[in-house]
């Protein structure tokens, strides 16, 4: 019995999931050494990490809600412009975009006060 292609497409899958496992596995074991014996927190490293989350949670606060609102927008001209049943699709799309932007801020947000923390 030969396997079909969704079968061979799973085996290649889980062949690339076992080498990233094997490769963050030994990424992982070489990195944490080289933290060990220096401080961490102060470390270059950690403290630039933390500056881009920070700014890029910032950012994302801000442009959220702009490009939200400028789909918004486009959503609600194509909506009045479609028939009945195209009605209901752009609704949905508008109430997606309204949660997705709630979703980026407040996570953002959320990321923003925990790397607060760390300062």
């Amino acid at each position: 019995m030969k396997p079909n292609s969704v079968t061979k497409k799973a085996v290649r899958l889980l062949k690339k999931v076992r080498v990233s496992a094997a490769v963050l596995a030994a990424t992982a074991m070489t990195a944490v050494p080289a933290y060990a014996a220096d401080s961490v927190q102060g470390s270059k490293l950690v403290t630039g990490t933390e500056k881009l989350i920070g700014d890029v949670t910032t950012w994302l606060m801000v442009l959220a809600p702009v490009v939200a609102g400028l789909l918004i927008i486009y959503f609600c001209i194509r909506r009045s412009a479609a028939d009945e049943m195209d009605t209901k699709k752009w609704n949905n799309r508008i109430t997606v975009a309204i949660v997705s932007c709630i979703g980026a801020v407040l996570g953002s947000a959320t990321l923003n006060l925990i790397i607060g923390y760390y300062k």
